[in-house]
């Protein structure tokens, strides 16, 4: 797909996104959908509210009825989308920094449309056929105000409330000035915890940490983790569809642990993960140590998402899915990466015992990860046929389901472009940190060399 890439579409505002594109886009989706009625909603980003009125007015245009959802996170969207039985064009650039935006489209059953939907949704953009009404014919638009709260009581309603109230836990909430704050802080309150906050005020210039939950963007949240002697430590991206862990110490718990304790505790055997090709091994023994089955996809939730319901159509079962940057499936629950969701489970196995003991078993490999920007296209290109040639020198078969993975044993690297950046990223993980700043760093040259020679 040249405009839909791993999980929507995104681009710096008034640059690669603007209005009328946007419009474009939700014209387009509402020629292909056969919904009267759709809703569009966005983040905290200063550039939503502007994209969000495109959004509406392309549908209108199209014929169709609008619910303005205002600022919600995008679990919240989709719990809506599911129980009104309507599609959504939902405004977000997710983890992007804040000149970002974007657009992810979501279907009249509550699940991100699928690749093939995708496409034709796609090529209408790209052709510019819309289906537009008259003067007669265009939508009316409502403002609804009510997905977060249904939202947060949905989420209650599904998680074991009373082993979480009974621990007495103390929460660290970082929403990142993202939409999780409308949400999360009340909903871990209404768990029977302790709630404190940092970057808990919904702002669209990011100005307490950038909207990524990664370890360097996190200090503040590990400070209040120490200062409040909390149980554990949460935090969001943009768009509160991810949930990353602080332990009790203060310590950054990586997200492929958090990952593999998650799918140990709600996996059985005959189960089927589903992954991504970036997997971590300690994710890989999680699976294999309960009998389960791992399937892998290229990067993205789109990917993940299109998967699994190919997979619950052949009589599958899928508990639980993922990757390691916080974005956790519950299937049974809603076919969304849910973070306030996730969080709840996280909260349920650290009930019973410290956090740090609940990733113990999943942390002993090492993570190296570089991200190398690229400018022309032709600066792609030549990054990805170095990482071709790097691939096939190689004294290992590559995995080539998206970009090139390389398997050693005791180590494995990946390189692959970006589904929301210009950026080529490299993953490598081993048990020794050296082993895996190695291999990055040897992949980053190769590349590099490639990049300055176009």
């Amino acid at each position: 797909m040249k405009i839909f890439g791993s999980s929507g579409t995104r681009g710096v505002v008034a640059e690669e996104l603007t209005p009328s594109f946007v419009l474009r886009v939700a014209q387009a989706a509402g020629t292909v959908w056969s919904s009267e009625r759709a809703v569009v909603s966005r983040d905290t980003r200063t550039s939503g509210e502007m994209f969000e009125n495109a959004a509406a007015s392309g549908l209108a245009s199209a014929g169709t009825d609008v619910d303005r959802l205002g600022v919600v996170p995008t679990p919240a969207v989709v719990r809506y989308c599911e129980v009104e039985s309507v599609p959504a064009v939902h405004i977000t650039a997710s983890h992007n920094p804040p000149e970002y935006n974007g657009v992810k489209l979501v279907g009249d059953d509550g699940v991100e449309l699928t690749v093939d939907v995708l496409e034709r949704v796609e090529s209408h953009v790209l052709r510019e056929e819309f289906a537009l009404q008259p003067w007669d014919g265009v939508g009316s638009v409502r403002e609804v105000d009510s997905a977060n709260r249904a939202y947060v009581d949905a989420v209650l309603a599904s998680v074991d409330r009373e082993a979480i109230a009974d621990a007495e836990l103390t929460v660290a909430l970082d929403p990142g000035h993202g939409a999780g704050a409308l949400t999360s802080p009340e909903l871990f309150r209404r768990l029977g915890c302790d709630v404190v906050t940092v970057n808990a005020t919904p702002d669209g210039h990011f100005p307490g940490r950038q909207p990524e939950p990664v370890g360097s963007h996190l200090t503040s949240l590990s400070r209040l983790v120490r200062a409040s002697d909390a149980d554990v430590g949460i935090a969001h991206d943009g768009d509160a569809d991810r949930a990353v862990f602080v332990d009790e110490r203060g310590e950054f718990v990586d997200g492929e642990s958090s990952l593999a304790a998650l799918a140990a505790a709600h996996l059985s055997p005959g189960d089927t993960f589903v992954s991504a090709v970036n997997v971590s091994q300690r994710v890989v023994d999680a699976v294999a140590d309960v009998g389960a089955e791992l399937e892998l996809t290229p990067i993205g939730s789109t990917n993940i998402i299109t998967h699994i319901r190919a997979l619950q159509a052949r009589g599958a079962t899928v508990p639980v899915a993922g990757e390691g940057n916080g974005g956790v499936f519950f299937p049974d629950y809603r076919l969304v990466r849910d973070g306030a969701y996730t969080g709840a489970k996280f909260l349920e196995l650290v009930a019973d015992r410290p956090a740090s003991e609940v990733v113990a078993p999943y942390s002993d490999y090492h993570t190296a990860r570089v991200n190398l920007r690229y400018g022309a296209e032709n600066e792609l290109t030549a990054m990805l046929d170095a990482a071709e040639s790097y691939a096939e020198t190689a004294d290992v078969e590559p995995n080539t389901i998206d970009g090139y993975r390389l398997d050693y044993g005791d180590a494995w690297v990946l390189v692959r472009p970006s589904g929301t950046e210009p950026v080529v990223r490299i993953y490598a993980e081993a048990d020794d940190p050296d082993r895996a700043e190695a291999l990055a760093a040897e992949v980053e040259a190769a590349l590099t060399d490639g990049r300055d020679d176009a």
